[in-house]
C-alpha cells in the first residue's frame, strides 16, 4: 500500500500519525509512506529524523487579528494545493491521511480533487475546525472520543479509534527513576507543559516546587526547551526537584511516575491511560474550541483524573493536593488507580490499520 500521511504543529498531531505509519510499517511488508507537513514547524525536523521521506508545504494558521498575514495566507494556501496536485500525481497513493493541523487542509482538498481515498483522524474530544471542514468530503473519520461523533454532521462516517498514541506505551519498557537520578524508592511527580512548553503554567507551578522542597517525594520538571534557560537562570530548587528542558520518549517514564501534572492533550490523556498513571490535567485555555478543558472534563467526570482549570491554579493549594494524594492509602488516589486499571485499553493503530486496508482493498 501507498499512503500520504499529513499532519503539524504539534506532537498531539505529530505523534499519531508516526503511530499509525509504525503500524502499516510493521503489518505491510509493500507499505510506502510520502508525510506533507509545514516548512517551518515541528514535524519538519521530527519526521526526516525518524527516516521518512518529506514534503514541505509553505503555509500558515489563519489569524484574524492579523488581517495581511491571513490575506498572504490565502495565496500560500492555493500554491500549497496546486503543489499537492503534482504531489500525488507523481507519488500515485492509495489513501491519504489528514491527523490535524492547518497543513492537512491543501493536502486532502487535493486528493479529493483527485478522487483518492481519503481519511482524516480527530484526537480531541471537540473537532478543531479543520476537521469539521475537510469532513464532509472524505471516506471515513477517526475520533480519539466517542463524544466527538456528535460534533460532525450526520451524513459524516464517523469510526470510534481512540488515539494511536497510548499504542506508543503499551509495549514500552519504563524508565528507570535511577537512570535520572531520582530515588528507587521514594515516590516520583512529574509535571510537563506540553510539547511546546508553557511559561504561564511554569510561572504558575513556582510555588508549589518551592513548597515541595522538604517533601520525600521527587519531582521531575519539565519547562519545555524555549522556557528552560530563563526558567533555570532565575530559580534555584531544592535536591528533590530536578528541572529538564525535555525528555526523549516521556511516555516511557509515565510508567515509572506516582503521578503526573500536565496539560490536557489528547496524546497526553491516551499516553497516560495506557499507562495507568493518576493525573492532575490543567488544560491549556489557549487552544482552539478549549479542546483540552473537554477532554480532561471526560477523564474528570469519569474519576480517571484530576481537572484543574489554569484560572484556578495555586502553587500552595497545588502543594496541599498532591501531599494528600501521595499519603499512603489516600482513598481519592486509589479511586482514581482503580478506574484506570478497569479501562480496557485497545490498540488504536491497529484499528485504524483495519479501516483503510477496508478502505483500499479494491483499489489496484
Amino acid at each position: 500500500m501507498k499512503m500520504i500521511i499529513s499532519a503539524g504543529g504539534t506532537g498531539g498531531h505529530i505523534y499519531p500519525a508516526l503511530a499509525i505509519i509504525k503500524k502499516f510499517q510493521e503489518k505491510d511488508k509493500n507499505f510506502e509512506v510520502l508525510y506533507i507537513g509545514t516548512h517551518n514547524r515541528m514535524e519538519n525536523k521530527i519526521i526526516p529524523e525518524h527516516n521518512i521521506p518529506y514534503q514541505s508545504l509553505k503555509i500558515y494558521g489563519f489569524d484574524k487579528k492579523n488581517i495581511i498575514r491571513d490575506i498572504k495566507n490565502v495565496g500560500y494556501l492555493i500554491k500549497s494545493y496546486y503543489k499537492c496536485i503534482e504531489i500525488i500525481k507523481e507519488f500515485q497513493p492509495d489513501i491519504v491521511v489528514g491527523v490535524g493541523g492547518y497543513v492537512t487542509l491543501p493536502v486532502i482538498m487535493a486528493s479529493r480533487k483527485l478522487n483518492i481515498k481519503t481519511v482524516v483522524h480527530e484526537q480531541n474530544s471537540i473537532p478543531g475546525k479543520t476537521n469539521k471542514l475537510l469532513s464532509r468530503g472524505v471516506d471515513k473519520v477517526f475520533t480519539s472520543f466517542k463524544e466527538s461523533n456528535k460534533y460532525f454532521d450526520k451524513e459524516v462516517n464517523c469510526v470510534y479509534t481512540g488515539n494511536p498514541c497510548g499504542d506508543n506505551v503499551k509495549n514500552l519498557k519504563p524508565i528507570k527513576k535511577e537512570s535520572l537520578g531520582f530515588s528507587k524508592d521514594k515516590k516520583l511527580v512529574l509535571v510537563t507543559s506540553g510539547s511546546l512548553g508553557s511559561s504561564a503554567l511554569n510561572d504558575k507551578l513556582i510555588e508549589f516546587l518551592q513548597k515541595s522542597s522538604k517533601e520525600e517525594y521527587e519531582i521531575l520538571f519539565i519547562t519545555g526547551e524555549r522556557n528552560y534557560d530563563a526558567f533555570i537562570k532565575e530559580h534555584k530548587f531544592s535536591s528533590n526537584v530536578k528541572v529538564l528542558p525535555y525528555l526523549d520518549n516521556l511516555a516511557a517514564i509515565f510508567k515509572s511516575c506516582d503521578l503526573v501534572i500536565g496539560r490536557a492533550g489528547a496524546g497526553t490523556i491516551s499516553e497516560l491511560m495506557m499507562a495507568k498513571t493518576p493525573s492532575i490535567l490543567v488544560p491549556s485555555p489557549n487552544v482552539a474550541n478549549n479542546h483540552q478543558y473537554y477532554n480532561a472534563k471526560d477523564l474528570s467526570d469519569s474519576k480517571l483524573a484530576i481537572m484543574i482549570e489554569e484560572k484556578n491554579l495555586d502553587g500552595g493549594e497545588l502543594f496541599k493536593k498532591v501531599k494528600k494524594l501521595l499519603n499512603v492509602n489516600n482513598k481519592e488516589y486509589q479511586e482514581i488507580k482503580n478506574n484506570l486499571n478497569c479501562v480496557k485499553n485497545f490498540s488504536s493503530s491497529d484499528k485504524i490499520f483495519d479501516e483503510i486496508k477496508g478502505l483500499v482493498k479494491n483499489v489496484k
